[in-house]
This record gives structure tokens, C-alpha cells and sequence, in this order.
């Protein structure tokens, strides 16, 4: 339970809720709850999680079982997380790579 396997990609249902540690029907109740986790629908229509998908879903198992937020609680702490995630801005990236090569150019 928690460990996601590395040689997967996607993952149904059952083996979402044996890696998660809880039932099928909670995976599809904080599906409803949480805009983070969206499963794709395979062919035959049945969910298929991402291991981003399981590497939230255990955050939120975090948060609700262990820290026991409420899921109002835990959708704000997630949202937080999302905000802080923010793209790094180009130009300050730009500059490092201008420095950088001022630096280059003393040592060499």
C-alpha cells in the first residue's frame, strides 16, 4: 500500500484503490470531489489512472486520514500546492544564463 510500481504507466481501478489503501467507490467519490484527479476512460470505458492521478490521490489520503483535514481543508491545501507550482519566468532564467557565461569568461 503507497508504493506505486515504476514499469507502470496506467493503472485501473483495482489496482488504483490496492496501491491507495482504500475502496474503488472512494477513488470515484474524491474523483467527484477533487478537480486534481481526472482518470481517463479506456476503450471499454472502465477508469484508468496516471501516476500523477495515484501520486495525488495519496496526498489526499494524507491529508484526509493522517492529518485529518476536511476535504474543504484538503481541497484548499491542494490548491496552494498547485499555486506554488508555478512556471519559473524566463527572463530570470535568461539572466542566470547571461551571468554564467560572464562568469565563463573570467575563468577562461
Amino acid at each position: 500500500m503507497g508504493r506505486i510500481p515504476d514499469d507502470k504507466r496506467y493503472f485501473r481501478i483495482g489496482e488504483a484503490s490496492r496501491i491507495i489503501g482504500v475502496e474503488p467507490y472512494v477513488l470515484r467519490f474524491w474523483e467527484g470531489e477533487f478537480s486534481q484527479v481526472r482518470p481517463r476512460r479506456a476503450d471499454s470505458n472502465q477508469r484508468t489512472y496516471r501516476r500523477e492521478d495515484l501520486e495525488t490521490l495519496l496526498e489526499i489520503k494524507k491529508l484526509l486520514h493522517n492529518e485529518r483535514m476536511t476535504i474543504e481543508g484538503a481541497k484548499q491545501r491542494l490548491k496552494r500546492r498547485k499555486d506554488k507550482e508555478t512556471p519559473i519566468d524566463v527572463s530570470f532564467v535568461e539572466n542566470i544564463k547571461i551571468e554564467l557565461n560572464e562568469i565563463l569568461k573570467i575563468l577562461t
